[in-house]
């Protein structure tokens, strides 16, 4: 059965969008990182990004997806245009090796397609959408407790986030402002920026993109009450999902700063040299110590007293 004219618009639509969002992470960044060089970082309160080009044309693009995503959704159902956003962190993360440079450790690769996978597992046994025939039967969907219920709960997160975990962790957990964009989405895109400027963005992309999911379609859940049309089989499939999400994102935090320490050769840590040097493997290495990770006793010369003249040396 060959795909119709309108679902090939939402195709071409939905790629197009994953296409303009990927690269806007990337050029907001470069835009971040020549404001930071001349002014206060984003990471650390600045506004000076307000003034390169770079981040207004990454704001553009990230503007011209949503406008094609949300295109998208007029020509072809939602269980084949949203797994589509899965496009935008394989684009993003093949920009960011090449021209930010930046490294994904082999793990968080894995991670990276643990997470589209749970996500992509998700939309596609999620139920169908329900028909709306009014804009009367939105509003009292909208007004419903249950969403009410759920639109408090996010707001006292977002307010939980911003207030009280953002000045203790937002410069060492990327999880508070990716948290705050998902459940917001655009009206808290200024934490987006401070997480592109603070974190790896081949790390950001594939979290965000997995949270706002993930949020969208619980939402949907609650407000149009589609579980009542699941059998078992369906949601013991969504649960799965769940998991390989969690393990995704546990693969990427887990080896986020892998990543941002190469070699001394300059290679990726996802394609170290094997035969390197012994103690250089970013797994085996322990960072505490002055050198190489002990592997067994060594023998040392005893020094039963110290010169003064040689403390600087022990």
């Amino acid at each position: 059965m060959g795909i119709s004219k309108d679902n090939f618009h939402g195709l071409v639509l939905a790629i197009s969008s994953s296409i303009f969002i990927g690269s806007s992470f990337i050029v907001k960044k470069q835009g971040l990182k020549k404001a930071g060089a001349t002014g206060t970082r984003a990471g650390m309160g600045g506004h000076s990004y307000l003034f390169e080009p770079w981040w207004w044309a990454g704001m553009i693009s990230m503007v011209l997806g949503e406008a094609a995503n949300f295109a998208a959704y007029a020509f072809a159902p939602a269980i084949l245009v949203t797994p589509l956003g899965a496009l935008s962190i394989i684009f993003s993360a093949v920009l960011a090796h090449f021209i930010l440079k930046e490294k994904l450790h082999i793990f968080g690769m894995l991670g990276c397609v643990l997470c589209v996978v749970g996500s992509t597992s998700i939309v596609l046994h999620a139920p169908q959408e329900r028909a709306i025939e009014s804009v009367k039967e939105v509003w009292h969907l909208a007004t419903e407790p249950g969403f009410l219920v759920y639109t408090g709960l996010v707001l006292i997160a977002v307010a939980l986030l911003i207030f009280r975990y953002v000045p203790r962790y937002g410069q060492t957990h990327m999880i508070v402002y990716v948290g705050i964009c998902s459940l917001m989405g655009s009206l808290t895109v200024n934490y987006l920026n401070k997480a592109l400027d603070t974190f790896n963005t081949a790390v950001i992309s594939p979290v965000y993109y997995v949270m706002f999911t993930t949020f969208t379609i619980l939402a949907s859940m609650i407000m149009f009450k589609d579980w009542d049309s699941q059998d078992a089989s369906q949601i013991v499939t969504e649960l799965c999902g769940f998991v390989t999400i969690l393990s995704g994102t546990f693969l990427l935090h887990r080896t986020k700063d892998m990543g941002d320490n190469p070699s001394p050769s300059g290679e990726s840590p996802a394609f170290a040299n094997p035969d390197s040097s012994p103690g250089e493997s970013p797994v085996l290495t322990n960072t505490n110590s002055h050198g190489s990770m002990n592997c067994g006793p060594q023998q040392q010369q005893p020094q039963p007293q110290p010169q003064p003249q040689q403390q600087h040396t022990s």
